[in-house]
């Protein structure tokens, strides 16, 4: 069972996150939150699996509740769920500890793969936030563009052998380039590529 916390100031968005997550029996919600200062205090008193949290709330914004909700509870994922694809926000996110990064305007599948994917603490960003996040780290790197594909769609929670059809190629080629990527960064998830470019500002605007 995943436990699920939702952090957002508009009803609405909480209702349809609400009533699409308890669709899935294997999802629980736990707790919500309408601003940030109830987010942090709920949240580390309920300590979810995944907090859905929104930057834009009242009080105390959805970067520094993700902030002391991490620092309280390392074991809760936080998935920032906004409308604000800015870089510079992204990267403050990131900084802060969350685990993905995903647009309001994402259809209802991607809400589904991250949630699933944060349970399993892999990072989730949907297709647009993590070209914008590699595309410097590509530049310092000198990540192939084989590599980067590969890489933006481990990020998007696809498996090995997923990519390997719809690129049309091997699952071993897939493994050869994603652990080629992962060497030139130096690091060993997608999520730690991020937060790598993040922290040594390989990312500009």
């Amino acid at each position: 069972m995943v436990r699920i916390f939702l952090a957002d100031h508009h009803v609405l968005i909480r209702g349809g996150l609400r009533s699409l997550l308890r669709a899935r029996r294997d999802f629980f919600i736990c707790g919500e939150a309408e601003n940030g200062i109830e987010a942090i205090k709920l949240a580390i008193q309920a300590k979810p699996d995944v907090a859905i949290m929104s930057v834009n709330m009242p009080g105390i914004n959805g970067i520094e509740a993700t902030r002391q909700i991490r620092k309280a509870t390392p074991g809760t994922e936080i998935l920032i769920f906004t409308a604000e694809s800015n870089e510079d926000i992204m990267r403050e996110c990131l900084r802060a500890g969350a685990g993905g990064y995903l647009l309001k305007s994402a259809p209802d599948e991607q809400i589904i793969d991250a949630v699933e994917a944060l349970a399993q603490h892999r990072g989730y960003y949907s297709g647009s936030v993590t070209e914008k996040l590699l595309r410097v780290g590509e530049n310092r790197s000198h990540l192939t563009t084989r590599e980067r594909e590969i890489l933006r769609l481990i990020a998007q929670g696809r498996r090995s052998k997923e990519i390997a059809l719809m690129l049309g190629i091997s699952t071993r080629t897939v493994e050869t380039h994603r652990a080629a990527g992962m060497r030139k960064l130096h690091l060993h998830s997608i999520a730690e590529v991020v937060r790598y470019a993040i922290r040594e500002q390989l990312i500009q605007t």
